[in-house]
Order: structure tokens, then C-alpha cells, then sequence
């Protein structure tokens, strides 16, 4: 690896050892094996970087729905629903996980890392609808993931504080299934 993709790892590592506002420059470039100067070069700014390891992080938990069989239910289905929110639960109760560091990332102010992460927003939400609605992400229209994928994200958001906050009562897949079920059937009584 160069000293780019070096920077990354060890910033990826930071964070999930760290979080974002305790990790330092030289931390990072004490897990990379790089140097300080390397940083500015190939990223910006220590905050650029730490953005972009914090995405790859998110990026990397897809992982988690690579079942061998691949997801359960028909695309749309509240089978499919169950099972993709049944793994990002899942995801939420390792140790170190990735979604912890989440409620940190979202209040941090600094206008370069936000403008990073909210660029990524959209393709988050694509992400989501392409795998509960079983189609491949190039396929997602932009109004499509800017309304069902921004639902997603508001509903990955709610659970991510949920667990964060008590994992003792958080919801599980069965448990936002059945809500999601009787709103559906409240709906259709209307």
C-alpha cells in the first residue's frame, strides 16, 4: 500500500479505538507508519481524512448482508425488511462497532468534515433502498433515494441513538418489523 491507502487504515483504526475528536494527527501517523506531512498531501487536513476513513468504515459494514443464501423475502417484502434490519442490529451490538462512532460524527461542526459526510448521505440511502427493494444501487433514481432512502437513513439514525443510548431496550428487525406492519395496517384502515 502507499502511504494514502496507509493513512486511511490507521485513521479508520484511530476512530474506532479513539472516535473522531480524540484522535490526533500523530496518532494517525503513528498507526499508519507515515508521516505527518503525508496528511495535508494526500487529504487536506487531519478532519478531511478522518471523513473519509469514517465513510470507508459505514462503506465497509455491507459485509454484514452478504449472507450466502442473500437476503430473505422478496425485494419490498416485511421478510426482507426483518432480515436487513435484523443484521444492522446485529452490526450494533459488536463491540467497537461502527455505528457508536456515528453518534459522535453527527455533532461535529466542523463545516469540511460535514460537507464530506453529507455528500455521502445520498449514496447511504441508495445503498438502503437498493438492498431492501432488491435492485442494484446504479438502478436507484435520485428521487428515490432522496425519499424512501432519506426514510431509511431516518429510521437507521433513530436506532443507531436507540442502541447507543440503552442497547438493553434498543429494537431489533422483529421489533421494527411489527411496528412497520402496523403502520401499514393503520394506513389501510384510512
Amino acid at each position: 500500500m502507499g502511504h494514502r491507502e496507509d493513512l486511511l487504515e490507521g485513521a479508520k483504526s484511530c476512530l474506532l479505538e479513539k472516535g473522531f475528536a480524540r484522535t490526533t494527527a500523530r496518532d494517525i501517523v503513528k498507526a499508519s507508519g507515515t508521516n505527518l506531512a503525508s496528511i495535508g498531501y494526500h487529504y487536506g487536513s487531519k478532519d478531511a481524512l478522518l471523513a473519509q476513513a469514517y465513510v470507508a468504515l459505514v462503506e465497509g459494514m455491507s459485509g454484514a448482508f452478504d449472507a450466502e443464501a442473500g437476503p430473505e423475502g422478496a425485494p419490498g417484502s416485511l421478510e426482507r425488511f426483518r432480515w436487513v434490519w435484523s443484521r444492522i442490529a446485529d452490526t450494533m451490538r459488536e463491540p467497537g462497532s461502527v455505528w457508536r462512532l456515528s453518534m459522535e460524527v453527527m455533532t461535529i461542526e466542523l463545516p469540511e468534515v460535514r460537507a464530506h459526510l453529507a455528500a455521502a448521505q445520498r449514496e447511504g440511502g441508495r445503498g438502503l433502498v437498493a438492498l431492501l427493494m432488491g435492485v442494484p444501487e446504479e438502478e436507484v433514481s435520485d428521487e428515490a433515494a432522496d425519499t424512501l432512502g432519506r426514510f431509511y437513513l431516518t429510521l437507521m439514525t433513530g436506532l443507531i441513538a436507540q442502541w447507543t443510548f440503552d442497547p438493553e431496550t434498543a429494537p431489533d428487525g422483529d421489533a421494527l418489523t411489527e411496528g412497520l406492519r402496523r403502520v401499514v395496517e393503520a394506513a389501510r384502515e384510512d
